[in-house]
């Protein structure tokens, strides 16, 4: 995933002043960069009061449509409150950000990456297993050869495969929820698999836990469908954990 490698901006009194003029291209989204940046990293705290559309314009070199559609997005990550006809409040991101902020917390430079990494996959190692359960119990015939169907298709990577079969897993389960949530567990581990994947060892230990995760499934073991879900996620993030340090 790109990175906006944006100036070091100068820290002033007022927040317009704290902002730098933006590249002519994808202009919202640098604004939102930089004002997300700003709020992360504390030097616009909950309850502080964004200057007016106009002044934040010419200050950014910028028309208001592009500001407005900036305030826009950062209202959708929980970052601001647009209270029409009073202005715009820096929110508390903590009480009011969700997925998507999430996500641009994992990809900016604030904080440690790999520490939120951790984190993400400490959540999924809490959901994954009562998915897998449910998977057991609910799968039908065809959610059956799904999966069977990606486990004996070796021209797919182990890491594109892995992928799927967890996208089969939670489709079998009927949480539909669940399924969203592991579609963002996806994006991420398609930019970082990279820590797990690029082991040999690693690789032979996702296509072993494939076929016995399929196993289970196709009998409706329930448990053991759970536990070698819990197994192999405890099993991965000791081994992202080890090679985030060695890289």
């Amino acid at each position: 995933v790109s990175m906006y490698h944006l100036e070091e901006i100068q820290r002033m009194t007022s927040p317009a002043n704290m902002l730098s003029p933006v590249n002519r291209s994808r202009l919202h989204e640098e604004i939102v960069s930089q004002i997300q940046d700003k709020i992360i990293r504390g030097n616009l705290v909950p309850g502080d009061k964004l200057p007016p559309e106009r002044e934040l314009a010419l200050n950014l070199n910028v028309n208001r449509a592009t500001v407005r559609e900036a305030m826009k997005k950062l209202e959708m990550l929980g970052l601001v409150k647009i209270n029409h006809g009073n202005g715009i409040y820096v929110q508390d991101y903590l009480k009011s950000g969700n997925l998507e902020l999430l996500k641009a917390v994992i990809y900016s430079n604030t904080g440690s990456t790999i520490d939120i990494l951790l984190q993400l996959l400490f959540i999924r190692r809490i959901l994954t297993p009562e998915i897998a359960f449910l998977a057991a119990q609910n799968r039908t015939d065809a959610d059956l050869l799904d999966l069977r169907q990606v486990i004996d298709h070796e021209s797919v990577s182990v890491a594109d495969a892995d992928i799927i079969v967890h996208h089969y897993i939670a489709r079998s389960s009927g949480n539909i929820p669940y399924i969203f949530i592991l579609n963002f567990f996806n994006e991420v581990s398609r930019d970082y698999g990279h820590l797990y994947f690029d082991n040999e060892e690693n690789r032979l230990r996702s296509r072993k836990f494939h076929c016995d995760i399929y196993k289970a499934i196709a009998e409706r073991n329930d448990r053991k469908a759970k536990k070698i879900m819990y197994d192999v996620l405890v099993y991965t993030e000791e081994q992202i954990r080890k090679n985030a340090v060695l890289t």
